[in-house]
This record gives structure tokens, sequence and C-alpha cells, in this order.
């Protein structure tokens, strides 16, 4: 239901020629979502726990600009999600969600907030303990598609080292890295107010 929601609203932005800039001609990378899910969906468990956003590409659909700190907690079958931030405002902001195995089998997470839809969220490379690249790409019909891209950090700074291991899995799939920008974290961040949200 939510997916047939989805292509009418995008059938209604096209029709009233207003396509967001986030929504592109073309089609999504082709993504080896089988291998990763072999790899991946035993060692769920262990993606579990606290993540700071290192970076994001744009996303008019993430409220929250700069400390990102987000929690998953692993039930056996997804994640409870929570992602605590500063807006552009300046308001510490909660926003919940989840994450779960597609529902129509296909082999891939999906992530599911407030008020968005429900969406892809591919790991396209993690080692569990420092970093996690996610990737998110929804195509209309081979025609259009729009993606988003987060990297992920165990800690509120990354190593280059890891930094590259995630550049690699974007340019690999023929992601810009330059399409990035940099989320605000460290001393500035009012991590434990976050925290307790």
């Amino acid at each position: 239901m939510k997916s047939l929601t989805l292509i009418l609203a995008f059938v209604a932005i096209t029709v009233a020629d207003k396509i967001p800039d986030f929504i592109v001609p073309g089609q999504c990378p082709q993504v080896d979502t089988e291998g990763l899910w072999r790899q991946q969906q035993p060692n769920h468990a262990k993606y579990g726990g606290v993540w700071y956003q290192h970076a994001i590409t744009n996303n008019p659909y993430q409220p929250n600009v700069k400390c990102n700190r987000i929690q998953y907690d692993f039930d056996g079958h997804g994640f409870t999600a929570k992602t605590n931030g500063i807006t552009a405002e300046g308001n510490l902001l909660r926003h919940n969600g989840k994450i779960y195995p597609n529902p129509l089998g296909v082999p891939v997470l999906s992530i599911d907030y407030e008020g968005m839809f429900a969406s892809p969220y591919t790991v396209l490379d993690t080692d569990y303990e420092n970093y996690s690249c996610i990737y998110s790409c929804i195509d209309y019909n081979h025609n259009y598609y729009s993606d988003f891209a987060f990297i992920f950090t165990r800690s509120p700074s990354l190593s280059d080292q890891h930094l590259r291991s995630c550049q690699k899995a974007f340019t690999d799939i023929n992601v810009d890295i330059s399409r990035f920008s940099r989320t605000e974290q460290g001393s500035s961040c009012p991590y434990d107010a976050l925290k307790n949200l």
C-alpha cells in the first residue's frame, strides 16, 4: 500500500510539473543485495548500538542537521531506531523509526521513520565496530529514481582509512562522493542531552 501511495504521489508531482530535485532521470545502480544480505543477516545483532552520522547526501527527510546520534536496538528480527540531533533552527529533536527485513522478501532491510515512507536500507559495507556505508534508492518505473546515502561511525570522528572504505563502496556503484556533506559532530554537540531525549 505504501509503495502504491508513493507512486501516486510521484505521478501527481510529475503532472504538476514540480518534480523535486532529488528525483532524477535514470535508474538505481545495480547492487548485489543478495550477497550483502547473506553476509550481513547473521550479523544483524552486531549492527545494533550507537552510531553517529558522519556524512549525508542531500536529504529533505532528515530533520536534524548536526550532532546526529542514532540508537539501533535489535529485537531478534529488526531494529527500533532513535535518531537524536539538532535541527537547523537549533532545537534538539528525537526522530523515531524502525528497521526490518523487507516484507516482500526482497533481500534488503527497510527503514521506516515517523512522517516518512518506508525505504530500502542497504548496508554497502561495514565492519560493525567503526563504520557503516548506507544506501537507499527507489526506482520509479525505470525512468526516474531518488537515492540517499549516509556514512555512520561508532564514535563522533572517523579515521581516513574507514572513510576511504565508504568512499570505495559508493564509487563502486557509481555514487558521486562529492554529493556528501559532512555532519557536524564533536565537542560542540550536547551528546548527554541528546541521549536522554
